[in-house]
């Protein structure tokens, strides 16, 4: 298996970034959340990002993945165990600071969030630390944590034995998420444990079912480390065929196609959490379109500040959770939503705040690169001169 020298593609970052803005204008409590959430069909930032974070770390490991095993799995979970602590940190500031203020202050919105914690925290904190209990918003990084420790022994299996079996595999494991795989293994999970934890506190997201879509940026992550992607040999009548699937599931989303195609009426075949079948499809064909798209496309989005964005994923994604959060706080009563003023000062404050964030971080890697490569020149061995060359030179 050869691998070509890869060069950096920055509009890898861009799009890691505009899936980063989408998903905090989902998530922050404005009206303008509902102009984003899923404007394009049954697809949102989430699938987006769960399956670009997997290409890009197929696309940078596969090779280290046919030479050194070894290296590569501790380098994974090292990023891995990175990533769980971060996700610790969050749950400390939920833990205290947020239960502190939906408790003191009777917010609503954020007690909600927290409920299970407030009324159990020995058993969430245990449960949270083993990433059995992921309240909502701080479910993904759990997922991540996952996803990357398993991912070595995907990348050395599909070098030794190659993709076709994993992805049979990993379809075989979504079509069982379909059918209650996860409600079986968390019944013994609390079993073993004894955790009494409800399968709603789980986290939103059936991991059975999403494991598919970080399989698939793998498998696509390290087809494009040698070469053309398995994308661009389809034929136009197929891209012409998810266009129109595109079209068709854009209609049920915004109920342009009358009351028997609407999202309720297709119900779990459209359904988010656990990738429903319709739902797949959906996100086949629009990965299919984009790619068949992806020149205008990249080049609307490979700017400013999706690059910085991007370019700083974990630390963006991180604060963006502080000001949902923040915004959480803002709402009073039965209010779900914030308008007005507010509303556009809330999300002019958290972008400006994602910004410094990531501009911090992204300063921060180029200046330890830069000492980095200062120390290796100062650690080079100096080669005497000989003493007539030393003559000279003096």
């Amino acid at each position: 298996m050869k691998f070509p020298k890869l060069a950096r593609k920055p509009e890898l970052d861009a799009l890691r970034g505009l899936f980063l803005v989408w998903m905090t204008l989902t998530h922050l409590p404005t009206h303008f959340s509902d102009l984003v959430n899923q404007p394009f069909g049954f697809v949102s930032s989430a699938e987006g990002f769960v399956f670009l974070s997997a290409l890009l770390v197929a696309r940078l490991y596969i090779h280290q993945a046919a030479v050194d095993e070894t290296g590569l799995r501790s380098k994974l979970w090292r990023r891995a165990l990175k990533i769980y602590g971060y996700h610790l940190l969050m749950l400390t500031l939920a833990f205290t600071v947020a239960a502190g203020l939906a408790v003191t202050t009777h917010r609503t919105a954020i007690y909600n969030l927290l409920n299970f914690y407030i009324v159990h925290p020995f058993v969430a904190m245990i449960g949270s630390v083993l990433l059995l209990y992921c309240p909502p918003l701080l479910d993904i990084l759990p997922m991540y944590v996952i996803f990357l420790a398993g991912t070595p022994l995907v990348l050395s299996t599909a070098v030794k034995w190659g993709w076709h079996r994993i992805l049979g595999l990993s379809l075989a494991i979504w079509l069982l998420a379909q059918f209650g795989l996860r409600d079986m293994v968390h019944n013994a999970v609390v079993h073993v444990t004894h955790l009494q934890i409800p399968l709603q506190e789980t986290g939103a997201f059936n991991l059975f079912a999403w494991q598919w879509v970080w399989i698939a940026g793998l498998w696509l992550g390290a087809k494009s480390a040698e070469g053309p992607l398995p994308l661009s040999r389809i034929p136009g009548k197929v891209v012409a065929a998810c266009g129109l699937a595109c079209a068709f599931f854009i209609g049920v989303r915004h109920q342009w196609l009358g009351h028997r195609l609407t999202q309720q009426a297709l119900g779990m075949a459209l359904d988010k959490w656990s990738i429903g079948p319709l739902r797949m499809l959906n996100l086949a064909c629009f990965t299919i379109l984009v790619y068949w798209l992806r020149k205008p496309v990249l080049r609307l989005v490979a700017i400013e500040p999706f690059l910085t964005l991007g370019k700083a994923s974990l630390e963006v994604f991180c604060a963006h959770v502080f000001f949902v959060f923040f915004g959480l706080a803002l709402l009073y009563g039965e209010v779900t939503q914030l308008h007005g003023y507010l509303a556009i000062g809330l999300v002019v404050f958290t972008f400006s705040g994602l910004i410094l964030v990531a501009l911090r971080e992204v300063r921060r890697r180029r200046d330890e690169k830069a000492r980095a490569e200062g120390d290796s020149k100062s650690a080079e061995p100096k080669i005497p001169l000989p003493p007539a060359a030393t003559k000279f030179a003096e």
